[in-house]
C-alpha cells in the first residue's frame, strides 16, 4: 500500500512540480547508485531536499529510497505521520536526548541492512537559506558501523530559496545539484566530518563555475 502511495504522489505531485515549475540543472546524475544499500549526504535547507534527491531516482525504484527525518516534527500528528512513513517514506529518528530509547541508529540500521538507499542530512536540520551549518557526527557513527556502504556527496542550490525554513510559500526557482564520487570513511571521526563536509562544499564551485560561463 505505501509503495503504491509513494509512487502516486510522485507521478502527481512532485514531478511535475520539479521538472515543470522549478527546474532542475543536474551535473553527474551518472554517479547516483544503481542500487542500495548507499547513504546520500546532502546539505539541507528546505523540506523539498527531500523530495527533489528521490526525484532524481526512476519510478520504480522509489520506494527503496527513504530520509532520515525528525521524528517530532514528522510524527507530531496522525495524518503527518500518515503522510510521512507512506507517501514520502522517512526514517524517523529522534532529535532529542531525553526522547530516544535504544540505538538512535537502529531504523537507519535496519533499512541499510534491507539495501535501502538512504537520504541523510549532516547538518541535523534546516539551516539559513543557501547557507551550509557545520556536520554533526552522526554520519561518521553511521559509516563505522556500516564501513562498506558508499557515501554520496551531494550539493543542493536554490531549493533554500524556493521553500526556506519557517515559509510556506512556495516561490519556483531554478535549482542546482551536484553529485559526488562516492566515498568511504578511512580515518577518525573528526576528519572524516571535515572532510565529507568539505567535499560538498566543493561541489558548490561546480555550479559557480557554470555561471560564470
Amino acid at each position: 500500500m505505501g509503495r503504491i502511495l509513494k509512487i502516486l504522489f510522485f507521478v502527481i505531485v512532485v514531478r511535475p512540480v520539479v521538472t515543470l515549475i522549478m527546474g532542475l540543472n543536474i551535473r553527474h546524475r551518472e554517479r547516483l547508485p544503481s542500487q542500495g544499500p548507499a547513504i546520500l549526504v546532502a546539505n539541507h535547507n528546505s523540506h523539498l531536499d527531500t523530495a527533489v534527491l528521490m526525484s532524481l531516482f526512476p519510478l520504480l525504484m522509489i520506494h527503496r529510497v527513504k530520509a532520515v527525518a525528525a521524528a517530532d516534527y514528522f510524527m507530531k500528528t496522525s495524518w503527518l505521520r500518515f503522510f510521512s512513513q507512506n507517501m514520502i517514506g522517512i526514517i524517523p529518528i529522534s532529535r532529542k536526548k531525553e526522547d530516544r530509547e535504544g540505538d538512535p541508529l537502529q531504523g537507519i540500521s535496519e533499512e541499510l541492512g534491507q539495501g535501502t538507499l538512504v537520504i541523510f542530512f549532516p547538518e541535523g536540520s534546516r539551516g539559513e537559506p543557501e547557507k551550509m551549518s557545520e556536520f554533526k557526527f552522526g554520519i561518521a557513527k553511521l559509516a563505522e558501523r556500516f564501513p562498506r556502504v558508499p557515501i554520496y556527496p551531494i550539493f543542493l542550490q536554490g531549493l533554500g530559496k524556493s521553500l526556506p525554513r519557517g515559509e510556506s510559500l512556495f516561490v519556483p526557482f531554478f535549482c542546482d545539484i551536484v553529485i559526488g564520487e562516492p566515498t568511504f570513511k578511512n580515518e577518525d571521526s573528526a576528519a572524516f566530518v571535515q572532510r565529507l563536509a568539505t567535499t560538498v562544499s566543493t561541489l558548490s564551485s561546480e555550479v559557480r563555475l557554470q555561471e560564470w560561463n
